[in-house]
């Protein structure tokens, strides 16, 4: 067998920095994960061959070589995966597709010829073994949980390494919470399931020996939903790994802000270097974390506790959402203050949305108030629900939260802030080559002398230059997401509203 990984494209959104990559000459910030892993558990004999189109062309002799093609892809690719699904069947080729978008939506495409739902872990094996004996079936779906720490290595060789700002491992599937608007507990269950050390150490040694040094994302939905085993095995063993190492790559990673309740674990964590971590702060409004079952996040200073995971070296990232039925007018100035305060730099603010087989998307189904258009992207002025706030209020506040924490004085305040406050979270240098000089030069022409923010730029660069190369680094870097931000927001305000906004 002849297999074709495809991997749709992305939109250009808040998290795929399309705007900074040009700065460093990468197509995309991550790999596709799940493809990679994918080809692993195929037979040893089949050939496999991965074309990612955010990176590359499909080019149509990648078609007629293949027997079979895989997909996987999430919502915000359901356009892409369309058009690569009507592609693949010019060629009448065979399609064989999975992942969260397939998993949730699978009867909107009647175009795949075999559905392998859910983890692939279960239902792949079921489908080859059909294949093998001439009877596959359209569909295989699981609703039991494997064991991730059988999970093989990714294939990793099948990546053009040099277009990626990123490379990406998991070690955990499942959360122990129960968000209403999350599905992650329908797609991976409550229960943690992790892999075993070892298998996370033989991953990093094949990234280390493909001569990948930098940033790698932990791509868990929460890395500490089993903090005991992170603390008891997985750190201790990673910071032993990481310093015979020489410290070749920089962790980031998604929790929980419980995290900042563990001293233990956030030094851990600092160790083994992790310099990131992505938050769910949703709302500082309590009736709006009651509402939504954000349980980690009530009864706390949620300030205090980013302040306590920046001391420790971690920069926060955090996601906030508005448009729940207990917000009213006042949550979208409670949140541009909130994000002010916090000095969180990505701060990605989205309108609530009810992605399907969540809990928040039965309740309003069954209270007629779901819309039928689901773009998986809430920073697109988009959403499938109809609030209890009346819809234009909603987009004018949502737009006046944008406006304000990126504007050019609030963004680059925030820039200062946090450098202030993470001393020990920089990024290291990156080693002097020709991108990185390139890059430098780029990046001094186009914020320093094109773009509107110039002159709060140059204030910055002369601040930061005076305190050192790791400020000055990250002042760069920082002052570049927020040239994509403004960029992202631009196009997207220029774009009708929402189809759902009626």
């Amino acid at each position: 067998m002849k297999i074709l990984l495809l991997h749709p494209l992305y939109p250009t959104t808040f998290w795929s920095f399309k705007y900074a990559l040009k700065f460093i000459s990468k197509k995309a910030i991550l790999p596709p994960l799940g493809l990679i892993t994918i080809s692993s558990m195929l037979p040893d004999e089949w050939e496999r061959k991965l074309v990612d189109l955010n990176v590359t062309k499909l080019d149509a002799s990648d078609l007629r070589w293949a027997d079979l093609v895989f997909i996987s892809a999430m919502n915000i690719q359901r356009d892409a995966v369309e058009q690569t699904i009507r592609e693949c069947k010019k060629y009448d080729r065979k399609i064989v597709a999975g992942g969260p978008l397939f998993t949730q939506c699978y009867e909107d495409f009647p175009m795949v010829d075999y559905l392998v739902l859910n983890e692939a872990e279960i239902t792949l094996p079921r489908f080859i073994h059909d294949l093998k004996n001439g009877n596959p079936q359209h569909i295989y779906q699981a609703l039991e949980f494997p064991d991730i720490s059988q999970t093989p290595i990714p294939d990793y060789s099948l990546l053009s390494l040099k277009k990626y700002s990123t490379l990406s491992i998991q070690y955990s599937r499942g959360c122990p919470f129960a968000c209403d608007f999350c599905e992650i507990p329908y797609l991976f269950g409550h229960k943690v399931r992790t892999k075993q050390t070892a298998q996370i150490l033989a991953e990093l040694e094949m990234i280390f020996n493909l001569n990948w040094r930098g940033q790698i994302f932990i791509v868990d939905d929460n890395f500490i939903g089993n903090k005991r085993k992170l603390k008891m095995d997985l750190l201790p063993e990673l910071i032993k790994w990481m310093k015979g190492k020489k410290y070749p790559f920089e962790f980031i990673t998604e929790t929980s802000i419980d995290l900042a309740d563990d001293e233990e674990l956030m030094d851990l964590m600092r160790s083994a270097g992790f310099n990131s971590v992505f938050v769910g702060i949703e709302t500082p409004e309590e009736k709006s974390l009651e509402e939504c079952k954000k349980i980690q996040n009530r009864n706390r200073d949620l300030l205090q506790s980013i302040r306590k995971i920046n001391s420790k070296g971690m920069r926060v990232s955090a996601g906030f959402i508005v448009g729940f039925d207990s917000d009213t007018s006042s949550i979208f100035q409670r949140q541009i203050d909130f994000i002010q305060q916090s000095g969180i730099i990505t701060a990605m603010v989205g309108l609530l949305n009810a992605p399907k087989n969540t809990n928040l998307y039965r309740r309003l189904h069954a209270e007629n108030r779901i819309l039928p258009s689901f773009s998986g992207n809430n920073t697109d002025f988009s959403t499938n629900i109809i609030p209890k706030m009346s819809f234009q209020d909603l987009q004018t506040g949502y737009r006046k939260i944008i406006q304000e924490i990126y504007s050019i004085k609030p963004y680059y305040q925030r820039i200062r802030f946090h450098l202030k406050n993470c001393r020990g979270g920089f990024s290291k240098p990156a080693k002097m080559s020709f991108s990185s000089i390139k890059a430098f030069f780029e990046s001094i022409l186009i914020m320093g002398f094109i773009d509107k923010g110039r002159f709060e730029f140059w204030k910055l660069f002369i601040w930061s230059m005076l305190r050192g190369p790791s400020y000055l680094t990250n002042a760069i870097a920082f002052s570049i997401y927020g040239y994509h931000f403004r960029k992202v927001y631009e196009l997207a305000n220029q774009k009708k509203i929402s189809k759902n906004f009626i």
